[in-house]
């Protein structure tokens, strides 16, 4: 018998796009990927030439389960450099990505029951992470007419006896907007542990990112290396908390996980040290495609109130082509051969969006928007209905 909770946990729907468009490409189908929140570019090669070292160096065995101490330290002296703050390495426990840091924490702070707080739209798994370790997750809707932002005073609202922790995610997946310096100190007054994924930190073109440890020590960041250092097939992230969860996580790490790969956290020291020029360039080829993507989708007649200025996403809304946004992903996938991903799968309030990414050349982007575009002209009235 399967079990009720891997039964019951719901599918990652941009994955079930991509999967189709693949199906689609093994049959001879060329289809441009728009959906996938996933760097294009290749790893610098300053983090490629470290990972190569560790190899050759026979630096292939266990690491202490925390992490290196040398990259723990890299990962301190980067948040004090990019937000003034002082942590420790300590501090700090080093994963094989972001994903075994949520589950982690979310077993170590978690009893039956217990709420923690999220945004509508969210990142699709930020529920499944809750829910798989018993906790309820508790959904406070935001709206494009506001950036997406949460308002303090909704989360106060929702805020119970139950409540574990406040999630934010800024910059945001799905919708590539900014949370306020004003508002993220609003938040962080709040008593439950502010639980913030900064794993976009560094993808931001207008404004400034604020880690949630500028304001509060109340706080437990994710971040790591995927998205900023194009590194998503290393698998290498961290979680940086208050001390006293520090001893429960490691234990946690040591029986299921033991340690990160020995040779990515040398790639990792890398990145945080070395790769700054590649970053800068990545960052200034991102925003370029990004500047198009809007002013594209703009003209198409799709509704972007907020222009979102950070991480790789512009979530648009297209509820006047749509009431089903899974239909009309899945649509556009077969008619015009092109990936994106339908908001439902971040929310119910993200229903009638549809997810676009710019993690793809610009020739990419444009011949993508192109193809959607000439499939619209086309389109039937009565498909709004049917959808």
């Amino acid at each position: 018998m399967i079990s009720s909770r891997a039964d019951e946990i719901s599918p990652f729907i941009v994955m079930e796009v991509l999967e189709k468009a693949q199906d689609m490409e093994r049959k001879g189908i060329d289809v441009i990927h728009l959906e996938v929140g996933e760097p294009d570019f290749d790893t610098p090669e300053c983090i490629k030439a470290a990972a190569e070292k560790a190899l050759r160096d026979g630096f292939t065995h266990y690491t202490h389960s925390l992490g290196l101490v040398e990259l723990r330290e890299a990962v301190c002296e980067y948040y004090h450099k990019q937000y003034g703050v002082l942590t420790e390495p300590d501090q700090v426990l080093i994963t094989a990505g972001t994903s075994p840091a949520m589950m982690i924490l979310f077993a170590v702070l978690l009893e039956l029951g217990d709420e923690i707080i999220i945004s509508d739209p969210h990142y699709a798994c930020y529920p499944n992470f809750i829910k798989f370790l018993n906790g309820v997750p508790v959904a406070v809707p935001v709206y494009e007419s506001d950036g997406f932002q949460f308002r303090p005073k909704a989360i106060r609202e929702k805020i119970t006896p139950r409540t574990k922790g406040i999630f934010i995610n800024s910059p945001s997946n799905p919708t590539g907007n900014l949370l306020s310096k004003q508002r993220m100190q609003a938040i962080a007054e709040f008593s439950p542990m502010v639980i913030s994924d900064e794993i976009y930190h560094g993808l931001v073109y207008a404004g400034a990112s604020h880690s949630i440890l500028e304001f509060s020590d109340n706080a437990i960041v994710f971040n790591g290396f995927s998205k900023l250092y194009a590194m998503t097939g290393f698998r290498l992230g961290y979680v940086i908390a208050p001390k006293p969860f520090i001893r429960p996580m490691q234990k946690i790490h040591q029986n299921f996980f033991i340690s990160a790969n020995a040779v990515v956290q040398k790639a990792g020291i890398a990145a945080l040290k070395e790769a700054g020029p590649d970053v800068a360039r990545m960052t200034g080829i991102y925003d370029e495609r990004r500047r198009y993507m809007v002013s594209r989708l703009r003209q198409m007649g799709l509704g972007i109130t907020v222009e979102p200025t950070g991480a790789f996403y512009v979530f648009a809304n297209a509820r006047h082509l749509s009431r089903d946004s899974y239909a009309f992903a899945f649509e556009i996938l077969e008619n015009a051969h092109v990936g994106v991903t339908p908001g439902i799968d971040f929310g119910k309030n993200g229903e009638g969006y549809i997810r676009f990414s710019y993690a793809n050349s610009l020739e990419n982007i444009k011949a993508g928007l192109d193809r959607i575009e000439a499939y619209l002209s086309v389109r039937s009235p009565d498909s709004k209905g049917r959808a």
